[in-house]
């Protein structure tokens, strides 16, 4: 069984679902929960959880807390799971292009792939995907945007290698 909370933030409202491991979705404000999770909306107070999970991301967003601790479920193929593991050893306040990330699980040529995974990540921003931009410094492909996706490094003040900022 799925529990999800909506999260009132400064960036909108996001949606927190939990499982019975741990903590498996959070959705961008204006982003559609995949179908087949289909959770129970309930309080983020109904939950422990959910009470934590959302408390560490208010943290995150008002830059006092810098690396989440919670019990994840994530649920991928090999591949993705293995660029999730990778995002998640990205500092706070770093960049990783999609190159440099892909040559960590196989080699330069797996650079879409890494992309694609990232694309998946159901836990944006608990696994930081928000850190990989492109070989030019430019930011692409986010999941909630790329206006967030600015936000979310300046918030970080990532020392971004020439990045290009959205317009």
């Amino acid at each position: 069984m799925h529990l999800s909370a909506l999260l009132p933030t400064t960036l909108g409202i996001f949606t927190l679902v939990i499982d019975g491991v741990g903590l498996c979705a959070l959705s961008f404000p204006e982003e559609i929960l995949p179908a087949t999770l289909s959770p129970t909306r309930v309080d983020i107070a109904a939950h422990p959880l959910l009470d934590e999970a959302s408390r560490q991301l208010l943290a995150y967003l008002n830059g006092s807390l810098h690396c989440f601790d919670l019990p994840l479920s994530i649920h991928g193929t090999p591949f993705q799971l293995q660029v999730w593991q990778q995002l998640q050893t990205i500092p706070y306040g770093h960049t990783r292009t999609y190159g440099e990330l892909a040559v960590l699980v196989g080699g330069r040529h797996k650079a879409r792939a890494v992309g694609g995974a990232a694309h998946a990540n159901p836990l944006a921003i608990v696994i930081p995907c928000h850190r990989l931009i492109g070989t030019n410094g430019k930011l692409t492909g986010f999941g909630g945007g790329l206006t967030m996706k600015q936000a979310l490094l300046e918030l970080e003040g990532s020392t971004i290698r020439n990045m290009k900022k959205v317009t």
